[in-house]
């Protein structure tokens, strides 16, 4: 029985001179395994041709000969090609899955490595689950080109050439027939091919949804929020709805185009009838033997099965470059925040950070920040306060270089950011944000982000200034104990003082501390302003103030307002002003002080 399948090619693809040289470029290095693959290829076609002519030779010959020992060479022939095709086969396999897995290590390591080096206005623009997919699914996909496209290709080109130099080598005339009953099998296939081809687009959209439901969902987050909101149920109709567009269209898929096909299969039968009837009368004329009407039958399943899966090459093609060209598609992102060729490096890091003129927005024509002009000397601790959306945390995220300024600069001990290795900017400086991030690893782990080789005693010492170190005894394992998904093992005063001991472990000149405190309780808020203490003292510091204790101390307060410092000073001039900082004092600050 032969297998016929149409697969429509992508929409609005055209491959290209260019698409093919650089998917050569990452294929090429693996060209001793390609050698081998095709010698592998021409060999096991060549064997594959062995058996049909044993069987002519057990017709023909050693049957009416009545030769047992050539009857029983014949047949041991007829296990041994396939036995041998089989462990070359199995030899082949190895090989092309050793070349198609360095050829997804190469592309994978380059795209992750790209990734890291963007700005956090990718992320921010882009779902988690889509960069997931690229780096899994598209990069995945690349050893079904290997294995499959390229290896097919070969395998089925050199199974149909051999083949047909056989058949005419045969009979020239039998070989005509076979070759014009082909066209019944490939044409009618192209609209069954179309059906599936868009159920299959439609299929894949529903698994895409279903899928994005299953990662919002039941995800710590999700299932919490659903937990508390008692939207359990809700939830469960939902993803029941999606689950059965897919299990629908799955079944309307599968069943496409199935009575068609029946009738196709049918078809399958007129080759070898025609061969039949025509060979049938000249093996009566004494034209030809029953030996070579068998063997050229056997021959048909290698000839018409290829044939087939060739018509589909061009697609294969397309698909194939359409999967690699979304792979370029993130290997060329532009490096919004690169490293410079010849950085600049500081032997002694003070910590003077300062702001000169700096314009940034997120959007095109639309600033969130406009002509910020300030300096923080070192040791200095410069306060940020002002209504939310007034440029606060941009201000921060532009002190960490994870974006640059539209225009201005923004410089570290007199230095553009920009002229700084991003690997030196990183341990010159550390921020504490409002939500602590973890990973879902031991609390030993988390710390040592900050400092690989960090001995046990740095370990305690920061863990005590952080005043930690009680909670981490009494855990189960110690330092040892698994923090869980995104820190959810600990209370949110414990991971923000989790944070301050891995940024005391960093021993950074400049400090950003982003609202460490404003979600906390009176307690943890209380041991957090402790912990700050030490961590404050002799370095640099930037603070979005929440807490008026953090403001009484800052040598410099900034007061922003859509996007422009509006105020600056200390703490009793800017009260004293009567300007937005006394209103803000007045709103919230005032009553911190009455509740103390």
């Amino acid at each position: 029985m032969y297998h016929f399948e149409y697969r429509e090619a992508p929409k609005g693809l055209r491959p290209t001179r260019g698409d093919f040289a650089r998917i050569a470029r990452y294929l090429l290095p693996a060209w001793r395994p390609s050698v081998l693959i095709l010698g592998c290829i021409l060999v096991t076609s060549l064997l594959g041709l062995i058996p049909p002519l044993l069987i002519r030779e057990i017709i023909d010959r050693a049957i009416p000969e009545q030769d047992s020992a050539l009857l029983g060479w014949l047949v041991a022939g007829m296990i041994g090609a396939p036995l041998i095709s089989g462990l070359i086969g199995v030899w082949m396999n190895y090989l092309v899955t050793v070349m198609s897995q360095g050829v997804m290590f190469d592309l994978r390591n380059e795209m992750y490595g790209k990734l890291l080096r963007q700005s956090l206005r990718f992320f921010t623009n882009i779902k988690s689950g889509e960069i997931l997919s690229r780096i899994q699914n598209d990069v995945g996909g690349v050893q079904g080109v290997v294995s499959g496209t390229l290896v097919s290709l070969a395998t089925n080109a050199l199974v149909v050439v051999t083949t047909l130099v056989v058949l005419f080598r045969m009979d020239w005339r039998l070989s005509l027939i076979a070759v014009g009953v082909l066209p019944l099998f490939i044409l009618p296939t192209r609209r069954v091919g179309q059906i599936r081809s868009r159920l299959s687009s439609q299929t894949q959209e529903r698994l895409a949804e279903m899928t994005s439901t299953i990662q919002e969902t039941l995800s710590v987050s999700g299932f919490l929020l659903s937990r508390l909101f008692g939207a359990q149920a809700h939830e469960g109709k939902r993803f029941r709805e999606k689950a059965g567009a897919v299990r629908d269209l799955q079944i309307r898929q599968s069943m496409a185009g199935r009575w068609f096909l029946m009738w196709l299969l049918m078809f399958a039968s007129i080759g070898p009838a025609l061969i039949y009837l025509f060979g049938g009368y000249e093996t009566i004329a004494g034209r030809i033997t029953v030996g070579t009407i068998v063997a050229f039958v056997t021959y048909l399943g290698r000839l018409y099965g290829p044939a087939s899966a060739l018509v589909n090459v061009h697609v294969d093609i397309m698909s194939a470059v359409a999967l690699f060209r979304r792979i370029f598609e993130y290997l060329d992102l532009p490096v919004e925040v690169a490293d410079p060729q010849n950085p600049v490096r500081l032997t002694r890091p003070r910590g003077e950070l300062r702001f000169e003129d700096v314009w940034m927005g997120y959007e095109e024509g639309r600033w969130t920040l406009e002509g910020v002009t300030f300096a923080a000397l070192p040791g200095e601790m410069v306060a940020l306060v002002g209504p939310s959306g007034a440029g606060k945390t941009t201000l921060t995220y532009l002190a960490s270089r994870l974006y640059d300024p539209g225009r201005g600069r923004v410089t570290f001990d007199g230095v553009d950011l920009r002229a700084l290795a991003l690997d030196d900017l990183s341990r010159y400086t550390a921020k504490v944000t409002q939500e602590t991030t973890l990973f879902h690893a031991s609390v030993e782990e988390n710390l040592r982000y900050a400092k690989p080789d960090a001995t046990p005693a740095e370990l305690e010492r920061a863990c005590r200034l952080a005043q930690i170190q009680e909670v981490i005894e009494n855990l189960p394992q110690g330092l040892a104990t698994l923090v869980g998904e995104r820190g959810y093992k600990l209370s949110g005063g414990e991971k923000q003082r989790l944070a301050i001991a891995r940024v005391v472990l960093r021993d950074p000149r400049l400090l950003i501390l982003d609202e460490a405190t404003s979600s906390l309780d009176s307690r943890s808020e209380a041991l957090i302003q402790q912990a700050l203490v030490p961590l404050l003292e002799g370095r640099t510091s930037l603070v979005i103030a929440h807490r008026l204790s953090t403001i009484l101390r800052a040598d410099l307060i900034l007061v922003m307002d859509r996007g422009r410092i509006v105020e600056r000073g200390v703490h009793a001039e800017l009260l004293a002003r009567g300007g937005l900082y006394a209103r803000l004092y007045d709103q919230q600050f005032g009553r911190a002080v009455v509740s103390t």
